[in-house]
């Protein structure tokens, strides 16, 4: 087994998580940032644009903080929201990368190439000292006597599997959202471990019913795409419109998710894709002969919405000692309310999110006594020999995650009979995954899955109301009463409460649902 120890030990090699090393190094601390692929070259923002909101102090700042709270649907908090920006704003005025704002357009936005950004993040990141182990998935926690966080085990790809352990004074989970394999630009890497991971070790999730973002993708045949053509698929779309050529109204892209939901076809102007993009698609038919390409709903979980993990603060601790998160592992109903990460928030967060979670986990490490003594966390999916096949627990998943009538339109009844089938397959998931090498990996990511999407069901089954993102088509209005955040966790039995949210996010007060 290959063995090391470090002061802040990084899972996850996207933007948070580079940002968080960053950070890290930046207070002293020993960096070790470990990915199941290529840090700054895998993952949703290397596909296209990423946008981050930059803005400088003044009135352009507090306008565009009522908007996102009332975008919320007041869930979020204002503080949060000016912390964010403010953070965001200046980390950005020191950082050496190339950076462009539109000539027409919102004018706090920053617009960035993606895959220029997160090499130039891992570059930076490397110049600061950071070691990076690529390909390197992380499969379990390492734990103290006391329930202290203090490590990872893992497997290396390009090693023939062999075992990794990581010894670290504080722990950092930065491996992204979920969303569900369901073929969204870059989000094949974004399956959820982290959160299973963190859940395993005892900590709490926050608005796991915020986990039906959608998104658009073009409609294809079974060609995939090469690589270079692949990234542009995750730019954004220009006008859309319906069968008949009328342009649809209201918000990208919810006009087009209702019309496709209902049944009706949905086709988008390419005015906003690359030229290469659009002559690939031309060459394989998914051109119409007005220029327009079809359109599908692609799901992107709780990537662009506000769930994951649960923080305690603005350090970006989670509710297990010695564990922080960033980015879109964390749960961000306290900046984002009830809306997705669109229009650079979800950017920002990551930058802000990961710079405080770098300097917090550097300072915890520094104090932090450390002992000899260490365990893995038991998990599902780690059984030396696989009994079921991970592929059909990811299919049963994706049965009651990616279709519009299970995620985009809720209702008690559909909700129900998920998560009476997700919950039958827990047991198999728990005890008779597993395997060594490649089939380790697969089972604990069906695992993963798994319990993202009973995260997802209990909560969406909880909320009794329309608000944001999550659409209840039994409740289709958002309700005073339900002005609340929800958090979660359990893995034999999923619970979720009520967070009552004041003016302190810090000290929630807390009751039973």
């Amino acid at each position: 087994m290959t063995g090391m120890e470090t002061d802040v030990l990084i899972l996850g090699g996207g933007p948070a998580g580079l940002w968080t090393a960053v950070s890290a190094a930046a207070a002293g601390a020993r960096v070790v940032i470990v990915d199941k692929a290529r840090a700054g070259s895998s993952g949703p923002t290397v596909y296209g644009q990423t946008t981050l909101c930059d803005i400088a102090p003044g009135p352009e700042r507090e306008l565009a903080i009522e908007r996102a709270f009332a975008q919320g649907g007041g869930l979020g908090d204002v503080e949060w929201l000016s912390n964010v920006l403010a953070e965001t704003h200046r980390r950005l005025a020191t950082w050496p990368g190339t950076r462009h704002r539109l000539p027409t357009g919102d004018p706090t936005v920053l617009r960035l190439d993606g895959a220029s950004y997160v090499r130039r993040l891992r570059r930076g990141a490397l110049e600061a000292g950071v070691r990076i182990l690529d390909h390197h998935p992380a499969l379990q926690l390492l734990v103290d006597g006391r329930g202290t966080v203090v490590g990872a085990v893992g497997v290396q790809r390009h090693n023939k599997f062999r075992p990794w352990a990581i010894r670290a004074g504080a722990v950092v989970i930065a491996t992204g959202g979920c969303a569900f394999l369901s073929g969204s630009a870059g989000t094949e890497v974004n399956t959820g471990e982290g959160l299973l991971m963190a859940a395993e070790a005892g900590a709490e999730l926050a608005g796991m019913e915020f986990s039906s973002a959608y998104g658009l993708a073009p409609v294809l045949a079974r060609v995939a795409p090469p690589s270079a053509i692949a990234v542009g698929l995750g730019v954004r779309f220009g006008t859309l419109y319906d069968e008949a050529g009328t342009a649809l109204p209201g918000h990208y892209p919810a006009a087009a998710l209702g019309a496709i939901a209902d049944g009706h076809r949905v086709y988008a102007v390419l005015n906003e894709t690359p030229e290469t993009v659009r002559h690939w698609l031309g060459r394989h038919g998914a051109l119409g002969p007005d220029g327009r390409v079809a359109v599908r709903a692609v799901l992107e979980g709780t990537i662009r919405g506000g769930a994951g993990l649960a923080l305690t603060g603005r350090d970006c601790a989670t509710t297990v000692r010695g564990l922080f998160a960033a980015g879109g592992a964390t749960g961000r109903d306290m900046v984002l309310g009830a809306a997705n990460g669109s229009g650079g928030w979800n950017g920002a967060w990551a930058v802000a999110s990961g710079s405080w979670a770098g300097a917090a986990a550097a300072r915890f490490a520094t104090v932090n006594e450390r002992g000899t003594f260490a365990r893995p966390v038991p998990g599902a999916g780690l059984g030396t020999r696989s009994h079921i096949d991970p592929r059909g627990i990811v299919g049963l998943v994706q049965e009651h995650t990616l279709p519009l009538r299970r995620s985009y339109r809720r209702s008690a009844g559909s909700l129900a009979d998920s998560i009476a089938e997700l919950d039958s397959m827990w047991p198999g998931a728990q005890f008779e995954l597993g395997g060594s090498g490649a089939e380790r990996v697969r089972a604990r990511q069906a695992a993963a899955l798994l319990a993202v999407a009973r995260w997802a069901g209990y909560s969406a089954l909880t909320r009794a109301e329309t608000r944001g993102i999550h659409r209840r088509s039994d409740h289709p209005d958002a309700s005073a009463d339900w002005r609340v955040r929800l958090r979660c966790g359990g893995l034999d039995e999923v619970w979720v409460r009520r967070v009552t949210h004041g003016n302190d996010l810090t000290v929630p007060r807390t009751t039973a649902v």
